[in-house]
Parts: structure tokens; C-alpha cells; sequence
């Protein structure tokens, strides 16, 4: 008899919930974690600490009190850096205590150390205290990503970053080119301007996360310049080097150069699989150290599972939680999560944040679907007036002929938010009629959900 049910490598999301899942129905589950504290990188280097550094550099700027009351705040770059850090600390610490609380809850066992296969259906699991074999029916590794590294860049550079050594910035530099204009990148870029950093953002595609709705996109373009933003899009770098006197000088292939005194390169992630004896147990690698799985996660091995970021995309943690339970739910054939929702919302956290669930237009167009746009700015809602958001706007996609919202784009004050509303209706089989029936909270953001209704009525009359 093996000595547990199921044992999983990994406590970010993907690694939590899918342990807990399997706890809830009765398996003997253990949950193997190298880290010092549970919680992987979504609670230490991912999601969490850049979403509380965010709120945070908004709160210390006053960003959005500037217009609305005139307050001009001036943030001390020697002061900013270790408040921002506190704060990411303290929210840290809670989410740490919430994951180990759910895991004991659960009765799941937490081993503290590095497991590596050695059979496939054994582990060493090899801490300072020593080393221990465990035996598991099955398997779901977690392991997350890590940020890419390409060669040619000098991360030993105490002025040169990568998403996660840029969580332990001991100053506020004056100056911040940002290499590779994904969401990690906009989001840091926007944050960091908020504070009054000088920040270039270098983008080798254009336009900027093409994968959003085109107005969604050019949006949030506009909206970066004028926080200051200076944006390089459709232009690869070619060389980074330190040059004395001028800092960190980034070499386009246009020809251009761009110096600022540090660096933040956020161009990809791969895979944290390696020395995990993967190749012993037979499982097989993609591109960047993903592991290939199936949809129902499972690896080319029938009785060893993966999710989460260490799979690849989407390498969001609201889908790598769905994506621990689904696995765990097809390996004991648990007749309860069978597949995660095809309906995954993007929450972006720029400033200003961006959210998006279901078609874009060009999308809708693309699968032969005739769409109706209906729109609503900030500007004419009463709470967008009394935040002082005056460029926010919801996006609605409705299927003309079945007149269902296929599709909802959300930018502006708590976008975050607003777009699970869409999300409901376009799951629910919702119509423009639905959201003019609804009775809204007055005044409130969701509010904009009904204008954008009485908008796209009107494009069909």
C-alpha cells in the first residue's frame, strides 16, 4: 500500500486547492514544499505582492486623489521603497496563515523540502533535517514558473531586475526602462510612474497586449502616456549594457538607445521542473520546461498530473485553482469538476486596471458572428464622477441575432470587479433585454452595464 493517496510537489494555487479537493473527499493527500512558507509564487514573488504594491504606490502617490482634490504629493524615493515592501510583507504573512490553516483544515500532510522523483511512483523528499521516500498512488505537480532569463543580460547587475528580485527593490529609482510590454511589464510600468518614475517600456509587438479588444487596447495606451509612460512599441532590444555615466543603456535594432539607471526585463516564464527527476518518471517537457498535459491534466504518465503555471498558459491563478481541482477530480473520478469553464476573465493591474471575459468584437467578426457594440463611459455614470475616473468605460459584445452578450471589456476604477457581472450574463445565456430589466444600485459603477445596454439597443434600432 502506498503511503498516501495522492502527493503533491507545489503549494501555489494549482498545488492548495487541488490537495484540498482531494482531502474534502476523503483521500490521504501530502503536499511536498521547498519554500521556507506555503503559498508558492502567486502569495511570494507573483500575484499578490505586485497587486499590494500597486494599491500601495497608488495610496503613497495620491494618484488618484490628484485631480479630483488637487493634492500634489511629492513621494521620498528613500522612504517609499521599505513602506511599499512593509506593506507587501504584512499582506503576505496573512495569505501564508490562510493556506496553512486550509491545509490543516483539510488534514493534508505539509512536508517541508525538494522532491524528485526516483521511480514513477516514488519520491525523495531531501530537507536539511534529511531525506524521507514516499510512496503515492498519484501525483499532481505545482511547481509554478520562473521568470525567463535570456543570455546576454547581466542579471548579476544589482541595477538590472527580473519580476521577482524586482519585489526586493531597496529604492525608488529615478529612472526604469521596462523590456518586454506583457501584463507583468505594463503592470509594473504603470505602477512604477505612479510613483514618478521616469519609465521607457519596450515592446517588440504591437499594438500593446494585442490580445485584448483593439479599444480596449488603444485605451490603455492612451492612458500610459499620459501617466507619464514613454513607450518603444514593434522594436526588439538588441543589447544591454552598463555604461559609466549613463547607467543602463538598452540598444534597440532601430538603432536607438535607452538609458535609464535600472532595468526590469519581464519578457516570459518558464517552467520550475527541473531536478524534479521528471525525465525518471517518464514525464515528458515542451517549449520553456512546460510539462504536457491533456484536458484533464494529465501527463503523458496516466497517473502523474500537472496545473498551474508550470504548464503554461493561461498561467493565471484564478484558472490554476480550477485546474488543481479538475486533476485531482479525473484522477480518483470525482463525478464533480470535470473541465475548467472554456469563460476565463483577465484582470490586468495596470493603472488603470483592465478586465476582460468573452469576445472581443474582432473575435466575434472572425467567427462569422455579427456583433452589436454597446458602450459606457465613466464620465456620464454618477460614481465615476464622484472617483474622479473620468476615462473608464465598459465594453459590451452582443450576438445580433440571438441578442446575447458574447462578450464584455472592462477599463477604468475596479475593473476587476465589474467584469464578473459580464462574465454571469454571458454564462447564464444573458441579453441587452436582461440587463434593461435589471435594477441597479444607485449610484454605482455596474450602473454602466445598463447605458451600455440602452447604447447597443440603439446600433440595433
Amino acid at each position: 500500500m502506498a503511503d498516501f493517496d495522492l502527493l503533491v510537489i507545489g503549494s501555489g494555487p494549482a498545488g492548495e486547492k487541488g490537495a484540498a479537493q482531494a482531502a474534502y473527499f476523503g483521500k490521504r493527500v501530502a503536499l511536498v514544499e521547498q519554500a521556507a512558507e506555503p503559498g508558492g509564487g502567486a502569495v511570494h514573488t507573483g500575484t499578490l505582492p505586485s497587486k499590494t504594491l500597486r494599491e500601495a504606490s497608488l495610496y503613497l502617490s495620491g494618484h488618484r486623489q490628484r485631480e479630483l482634490y488637487g493634492v500634489s504629493l511629492h513621494v521620498d524615493p528613500t522612504r517609499a521603497a521599505p513602506d511599499l515592501l512593509s506593506r507587501k510583507e504584512a499582506v503576505r504573512a496573512l495569505e501564508v496563515a490562510r493556506v496553512r490553516a486550509n491545509l490543516e483544515r483539510h488534514h493534508v500532510t505539509l512536508l517541508a523540502g525538494h522532491a524528485r522523483f526516483i521511480d514513477p511512483y516514488t519520491v525523495v523528499v531531501e530537507s536539511p533535517d534529511g531525506s524521507q521516500r514516499i510512496t503515492s498512488d498519484y501525483f499532481l505537480i505545482a511547481t509554478g514558473s520562473a521568470p525567463y532569463r535570456p543570455d546576454g543580460i547581466d542579471f548579476a547587475d544589482p541595477g538590472i531586475h527580473d519580476s521577482d528580485t524586482i519585489l526586493r527593490l531597496q529604492r525608488i529609482p529615478p529612472s526604469l526602462t521596462v523590456l518586454g510590454g506583457g501584463v507583468i511589464g505594463c503592470e509594473y510600468a504603470t505602477m512604477l510612474a505612479a510613483l514618478g518614475v521616469r519609465v521607457r517600456l519596450v515592446e517588440g509587438r504591437t499594438p500593446l497586449l494585442a490580445f485584448l479588444d483593439a479599444e480596449i487596447s488603444e485605451q490603455l495606451r492612451v492612458a500610459m502616456v499620459r501617466l507619464g509612460v514613454e513607450l518603444h512599441l514593434g522594436v526588439r532590444y538588441r543589447t544591454v549594457r552598463r555604461v559609466p555615466g549613463r547607467g543602463i543603456v538598452t540598444e534597440l535594432e532601430d538603432g536607438a538607445e535607452v538609458a535609464s539607471d535600472e532595468l526590469l526585463f519581464t519578457a516570459g516564464r518558464s517552467g520550475v521542473t527541473r531536478d524534479l527527476g521528471l525525465e525518471t518518471a517518464g514525464v515528458a517537457l515542451g517549449k520553456r520546461d512546460h510539462i504536457q498535459v491533456d484536458g484533464r491534466f494529465r501527463t503523458n504518465v496516466p497517473h502523474i498530473y500537472a496545473a498551474g503555471d508550470c504548464i503554461g498558459f493561461p498561467a493565471l491563478a484564478s484558472s490554476s485553482m480550477e485546474q488543481g481541482r479538475v486533476a485531482v477530480c479525473h484522477a480518483f473520478g470525482f463525478a464533480y469538476k470535470q473541465q475548467v469553464s472554456a469563460l476565463v476573465p483577465y484582470g490586468i493591474y495596470t493603472v488603470p486596471e483592465v478586465s476582460c471575459v468573452g469576445d472581443a468584437e474582432a473575435d466575434a467578426i472572425a467567427r462569422g458572428v455579427r456583433p452589436v457594440i454597446g458602450r459606457a463611459f465613466y464620465r456620464d455614470n454618477v460614481r465615476g464622477k464622484i472617483i474622479g475616473d473620468r476615462d473608464g468605460l465598459v465594453k459590451l459584445v452582443f450576438d445580433h441575432d440571438t441578442r446575447r452578450l458574447i462578450g464584455c471589456h472592462c477599463i477604468g476604477e475596479q475593473a476587476t470587479e465589474l467584469v464578473h457581472l459580464g462574465e454571469t450574463l454571458i454564462l447564464l445565456g444573458g441579453t441587452v433585454q436582461t440587463l434593461i430589466e435589471m435594477v441597479f444600485n444607485y449610484p454605482t459603477l455596474t450602473e454602466l452595464y445598463k447605458y451600455a445596454a440602452y447604447d447597443a439597443l440603439g446600433r440595433w434600432a
